[in-house]
């Protein structure tokens, strides 16, 4: 690609993902916590429905992913990423990897507005024991201390530079690429801004194998959307008005670019809803039980298995 194109379209997600980031903010958090949407109304559990994080196919919720780490057989590391060739600054990345004897692709996660959680790191442990190697990217990396309050960590997402965040993204997927246990295909999965991030990595990054956004706000510039290669997967829970009223125009611009583009709203489900699993009197555990066997699905036949 010419590099004026390049960077036309790098300044085109950049400016998209700056306008997410204001845009996912939600209530703050209690002091604490580690759950950027524990401010929302997400409802209450359902009676009668099993503890939200018990289905050990899915990814744990954000009040069992703690515990589900501790217990799991697979090994996780931290590594520092170089962000390109020749680069001098790095990323801190949370890496899984699968217990299978053959090669596997790989999946980067991309974390909410909240930095690198322990719910980011236990999705990448689901994903390692549905057979991919996983890594996931902490884009705050000398911005925020990994500790610091989620009002800190809002703030420093909000002035990220996004063309570096988009970088760090392309960095994880080719340092997972070169593990000699890796498969050269690699794909992206996010969630809330970082599912808006996973919308634009698919617009930026030719050698994206497949995306999956979930509830993230599609780009608001039709040009970015129509740069689109890479399949894309898109998951929405009911209420959330604000994200669902992007969908029709990434919808109507995807099909007319040719990309393969999947999507579907869970009926009663809220944003957040696969980390908040008991949410929306159990509608949200529904979505999560549907959404997640689809997302690996979609990952097996785009990447291999």
């Amino acid at each position: 690609m010419p590099p004026l194109a390049t960077a036309r379209r790098a300044t085109a997600v950049a400016a998209t993902l700056l306008v997410v980031a204001a845009a996912c903010r939600t209530q703050p958090a209690p002091k604490g916590a580690d759950d950027e949407h524990a401010g929302m109304d997400h409802g209450t559990s359902a009676a009668g429905t099993a503890p939200a994080g018990d289905d050990r196919s899915l990814p744990p919720d954000a009040e069992s992913a703690a515990a589900r780490l501790a217990a799991s057989p697979r090994h996780g590391e931290y590594a520092m990423i170089a962000t390109g060739p020749g680069a001098t600054d790095s990323i801190r990345a949370w890496v899984v990897y699968p217990e299978r004897k053959t090669k596997a692709p790989v999946v980067v996660v991309v974390h909410e507005i909240f930095g690198l959680s322990t719910w980011i790191r236990g999705v990448a442990d689901q994903l390692a024991a549905d057979g991919f190697i996983a890594v996931a990217p902490d884009l705050l990396t000398g911005k925020v201390d990994p500790d610091a309050p989620d009002s800190v960590k809002v703030a420093a997402i909000r002035t990220l530079d996004q063309a570096a965040a988009l970088r760090g993204i392309e960095a994880a997927g080719r340092y997972g690429m070169s593990l000699p246990a890796a498969t050269q295909k690699f794909g992206v999965v996010g969630f809330c801004w970082g599912g808006s991030a996973s919308f634009s990595t698919a617009a930026a990054v030719p050698s994206l194998g497949a995306a999956v956004a979930y509830y993230g706000a599609a780009p608001v510039a039709r040009v970015q959307m129509a740069n689109t290669k890479a399949p894309v997967l898109a998951l929405y829970g009911e209420n959330d008005a604000r994200v669902n009223a992007t969908i029709p125009a990434a919808d109507s611009v995807l099909k007319q670019a040719g990309v393969k583009f999947e999507r579907e709203t869970y009926t009663g489900a809220g944003h957040g809803f696969l980390r908040q699993q008991s949410g929306q009197n159990g509608a949200n555990g529904v979505a999560a039980r549907a959404a997640w066997p689809r997302t690996i699905k979609w990952f097996r036949d785009n990447l291999g298995a």
